[in-house]
C-alpha cells in the first residue's frame, strides 16, 4: 500500500461519529442535522429535465475535455460574473467531476515530490481535501490560521521566507469555509507577489462565491482580482467553481478549472490518465445552470432568510455575526467546541461539528478551538428550531 495513506487523518464527519458513539440524543426533539454542508434546497426543474432529455448520452464514452458548448458556456458565465475579457474555452476551461475532485487532482498534477521539503500552503481551518491532497502528491501541509482578533483574514508572513521557497502550491478558499470570509483586494496581490517571487501555483476554491447577501457586492474571485492587478493570462493560478452550492445540484458532481492555459493544458495531459471525464448527460445539465441566474438568487434568498432568523435568535445569547458569504455560521462556543457538540446532541438532537475537526494545531493553537460549524442547509423552520435549543443549551451551561 502507499505509506502516504496512513498520514491521512480521519474525515470531521468519521471524528464526529466516533464523538456521538453510544450516545442516544433526546426522543422528545427531532434531529437536526446542521454539520454537513449539503445543500437541500430543492434542485430546479429545468436542470432535471436537461438530464433527462439528454440520458441517451450515457451510451457514449465522454471526452476529458468536455463538450465545447460546455466549456463556451463556462467561459460566458466566468466573463459576465467577474467582469472579465472573454477566455478561451478550447485553452483556459476544464470540466472537472465536482470542485472537490480538481481540487484534490491539481496536486497529484503539479507537485514535484522529488523536489526538498515539498510544501503546500492552505489556510487553517480549512477543508481537508487540501491537506490530503497535499500528503498523498508527497508534500507537506503548512497552515495560515485564519483568527477572530485579525477577522479571519490571510496573515501570509505566519510562514517564513523558507517555507514560502518550498511551497509548490497553496490553496486559498473565498468565501472560506468555514469562516465565509472574502479575501480583499490587498491579499490577493500578496499572495501573487508571493507567487512570483516563489513560483508556486494557486488554486482558488471558489465554490460558495454565489451565495452571498441581498444587496452586498457579489464576492470578488481570484480571475477577477488577476485581470484588475494587470496580470494577463492568469499565470500560475487556477480557480475551481461548482454547480453544487449554487444550484442544489450535489449529486451531479459538476465544476470547473480555469485560468492558466499552460497549467490546463499539463493538467488536462494528467487526466486524461485520470479518467475523470464527465458524464454526457451531466454536460448538458450543466451547460443548463451556468446559463441561468434566476434560480441562483432564489437561492441566495433562501439562505439569506435563514440567517436573519438564526442571528436574530441568537445574538443576545451568543457571539454570533452574519459571514461576509457562504451558508456557515462560524459560532464561538462559551465551552469546549467538542463537549458543546456532544451536549448539544446528547440534549437537544442537534448536530454541529466541532471547530478543532475542522483544523490543525499549528503557530502554538487549534484555531477551531471554540468555535462549531452550523450548515444552514435544512429548511427554515428547522434552522430556528435549531437556533432555540442553542439557546436552552447555553442557558443550562
Amino acid at each position: 500500500m502507499n505509506p502516504r495513506l496512513a498520514q491521512l487523518q480521519p474525515y470531521p464527519f468519521q471524528k464526529l461519529q466516533a464523538l456521538f458513539e453510544g450516545i442516544t440524543p433526546n426522543q422528545d426533539f427531532s434531529p437536526v442535522n446542521l454539520h454537513i454542508g449539503e445543500p437541500r434546497h430543492a434542485t430546479s426543474a429545468f436542470i432535471s429535465q436537461a438530464l433527462s432529455e439528454h440520458i441517451a448520452g450515457l451510451a457514449h464514452y465522454p471526452t476529458t475535455l468536455g463538450n465545447s458548448s460546455l466549456r463556451s458556456s463556462i467561459a460566458s458565465w466566468l466573463a459576465r460574473r467577474y467582469r472579465l475579457p472573454d477566455l478561451d474555452p478550447e485553452t483556459q476551461v476544464l470540466p472537472v467531476n465536482g470542485s472537490r475532485e480538481g481540487l484534490f487532482s491539481i496536486a497529484q498534477a503539479i507537485i514535484d515530490p522529488s523536489a526538498p521539503q515539498a510544501m503546500v500552503a492552505c489556510p487553517n481551518p480549512f477543508y481537508q481535501i487540501y491537506e490530503g491532497a497535499a500528503i498523498l502528491a508527497g508534500a507537506a501541509p503548512s497552515f495560515l490560521n485564519t483568527l477572530p482578533e485579525d477577522d479571519f483574514a490571510l496573515d501570509f508572513a505566519q510562514l517564513s521566507d523558507d517555507a514560502w521557497s518550498h511551497t509548490q502550491l497553496a490553496y486559498v478558499c473565498s468565501p472560506a469555509n468555514p469562516t465565509g470570509k472574502i479575501l480583499s483586494e490587498e491579499e490577493w496581490r500578496r499572495l501573487f507577489e508571493l507567487s512570483d517571487r516563489y513560483g508556486f501555483v494557486i488554486a482558488a476554491d471558489e465554490c460558495y462565491s454565489e451565495i452571498h447577501f441581498e444587496g452586498d457586492v457579489p464576492p470578488s474571485g481570484a480571475l477577477e482580482m488577476a485581470h484588475r492587478l494587470g496580470r494577463t493570462g492568469y499565470p500560475r493560478l487556477l480557480a475551481f467553481n461548482s454547480l453544487s452550492k449554487r444550484s442544489n445540484v450535489p449529486g451531479m458532481r459538476s465544476g470547473f478549472v480555469a485560468g492558466d492555459a499552460s497549467l490546463l493544458e499539463k493538467f488536462l495531459l494528467y487526466r486524461t490518465y485520470h479518467g475523470s471525464a464527465m458524464s454526457p448527460a451531466v454536460q448538458a445539465a450543466s451547460e443548463a445552470a451556468w446559463n441561468d441566474e434566476s434560480h441562483v438568487a432564489e437561492n441566495r434568498r433562501l439562505y439569506q432568510e435563514k440567517f436573519i432568523a438564526v442571528i436574530d435568535a441568537l445574538v443576545d445569547t451568543l457571539p454570533v455575526s452574519r459571514p461576509d458569504a457562504g451558508f456557515y455560521l462560524w459560532m464561538k462556543t462559551p465551552i469546549s467546541d467538542v463537549i458543546f457538540a456532544r451536549k448539544l446532541y446528547h440534549d437537544y438532537n442537534v448536530t454541529v461539528l466541532p471547530g478543532t475537526y475542522l483544523a490543525r494545531y499549528s503557530h502554538g493553537i487549534n484555531p477551531g478551538e471554540n468555535f462549531v460549524r452550523m450548515a444552514l442547509v435544512e429548511p427554515l423552520a428547522e434552522c430556528i428550531e435549531a437556533a432555540a435549543r442553542i439557546k436552552m443549551l447555553v442557558s443550562c451551561l
